[in-house]
């Protein structure tokens, strides 16, 4: 036979996958008539990764292995042929001759197709240009593809597609695999570092029996059981603060949130959180606590604590600069708070500087200061910055500041001018917080949102007393973004929300 050699597929049109399907079907009907159907094998005794084999090589040299995975390209020649098989760590080689598998089942090999799953049990060899191999002493047939496989996407070129069909992605680019193993790594970190400062990991509920007055707007379903509607959860703050009243000093959530709203290169309906609470503490605490973190995670997963993002360097290490709100926009925009008397005033101050959004007739101060920031400042927030005393207009269930109390102990953290957590010294007065939530739902429902309602039970839970509490949120999807330096969520989503494409 004149030497064959076989790469994944080209582009195809969609008669030549048809026609590729239908012929690898009748293959499979061969096997099974047969009685070679692939898809009965229940197992198979794998003993080595390849990544491993390349690494202890001088150690397994000469010594049988047994490896297994999807054979991706193969090369033909007479009575022998070269292949490379694709497990989850590495490829590898394996040379396979007629005189050693036997006759039959080299026959049957040379109708197998690129995409199977293959066993090999062989030896560890290098071959005469110096490549790590296995030399096959038996070949197995452990699952049949019946479609075939693209090259590089040749086809699948579009960002869409390769989403939509992770799997395809992760077997023609198998370095997109190594984002999600160090979002795992990441996730570990965190785990580690919270556990470790005597945290307790919980999980509070996802389906809710009202939706809560926040701004963002949820998911809703219907429970048969119960007859009643129910609220895909958009934070899991509220439940967890519970907790710190029952009697935990600290807690955490790794939790899943799901948000009825649009989405971009930093927003999927569906994202993970970490929220953690602790008594005693307050918002400065937190502070100190995430810089912590994020150092720690950083060094321990990157093996740095500078690392690039989108081709700009970020110290995650170095001390983050702390600015209040006030402070941040006098510094980026020139406009200082403290020189508006009245609401009257801030309004005419972002009108003459071109400040609309976020601004309206009945805009306070408040508004006016925090239309500023997100015109003229959050952008800028290049390396690591918290931004902290935001006004009580935005934030509903942070404490108010004694010594200003139109102002709360709040603060957010940004990187590359996005925001990626938000920390609270938590509001504990019951009152305040019923007044708030009415003025929030009341809000809501203006917009809307006819179905929100005031959290009467957790206004309950806050009579029998919290006790100051910092508390502090971020997007676990951003971190990974940052760490993996993805441009967009959908990269570090396995499987981001998609819109059918039947």
């Amino acid at each position: 036979m004149d030497n064959i050699n076989e790469q994944v597929n080209e582009e195809m049109s969609q008669e030549e996958l048809d026609e590729q399907h239908r012929v690898r079907l009748e293959k499979l009907q061969g096997l099974k008539a047969a009685g070679k159907d692939p898809y009965t094998i229940t197992k198979f005794p794998v003993d080595i990764y390849n990544s491993e084999i390349r690494g202890r090589f001088e150690e397994l040299e000469n010594k049988d292995v047994v490896i297994a995975g999807r054979m991706m390209s193969r090369r033909i020649m007479g009575k022998a042929s070269f292949f490379d098989v694709r497990d989850s760590s590495d490829r590898m080689q394996v040379y396979v001759r007629i005189d050693g598998v036997g006759e039959d089942r080299f026959a049957e090999f040379k109708k197998w197709d690129l995409g199977d799953i293959i066993g090999v049990k062989g030896y560890v060899f290098k071959t005469k240009t110096g490549e790590i191999s296995v030399h096959a002493k038996e070949i197995t047939l452990l699952s049949k593809s019946l479609l075939p496989l693209p090259e590089k996407w040749h086809g699948l070129k579009d960002k869409e597609e390769r989403y939509r069909k992770r799997y395809l992605d992760l077997i023609a680019n198998p370095e997109v695999k190594d984002v999600f193993v160090k979002r795992s790594r990441i996730l570990s970190e965190i785990r580690r570092f919270l556990d470790g400062h005597g945290y307790v990991e919980v999980d509070t509920p996802v389906l809710l029996p009202l939706e809560i007055g926040a701004a963002a707007r949820p998911f809703k379903t219907h429970h048969n059981a119960l007859d009643i509607d129910m609220y895909l959860r958009i934070e899991t703050e509220l439940y967890l603060k519970r907790l710190i009243v029952g009697g935990f000093d600290k807690v955490y959530e790794v939790g899943r949130i799901f948000r009825n709203e649009g989405m971009d290169s930093t927003h999927n309906p569906e994202f993970t959180t970490i929220e953690m609470y602790q008594a005693y503490i307050n918002y400065f605490d937190m502070m100190d606590l995430i810089e912590d973190l994020y150092r720690t995670v950083t060094l321990n997963v990157c093996g740095t604590d500078t690392v690039t993002y989108q081709g700009k360097e970020i110290a995650v290490g170095k001390p983050w600069e702390r600015l209040t709100m006030i402070e941040a926009v006098k510094k980026y925009a020139g406009v200082d708070y403290n020189d508006w008397a009245t609401d009257e005033d801030a309004r005419a101050c972002a009108k003459a500087k071109g400040v609309e959004d976020g601004v309206d007739a009945n805009s306070t101060k408040g508004h006016v200061l925090i239309a500023f920031f997100e015109a003229f400042v959050e952008d800028k927030l290049i390396q690591p910055t918290v931004i902290y005393d935001y006004p009580v207009e935005n934030s509903p269930l942070a404490k108010r500041k004694p010594e200003f109390p139109a102002f709360t102990e709040r603060f957010e953290y940004f990187i590359n001018g996005m925001e990626f957590g938000n920390a609270f010294s938590e509001l504990n007065d019951p009152l305040d917080q019923k007044d708030r939530f009415v003025k929030q739902v009341a809000a809501k429902r203006a917009q809307g949102g006819n179905d929100a309602q005031v959290d009467e039970d957790f206004i309950t839970a806050l009579e029998y007393g919290l006790p100051p509490t910092g508390g502090l949120g971020f997007g676990f999807d951003r971190l990974v973004m940052l760490l993996t330096d993805s441009a967009s969520i959908r990269d570090v989503l396995l499987f981001p929300t998609m819109r059918p494409n039947f």
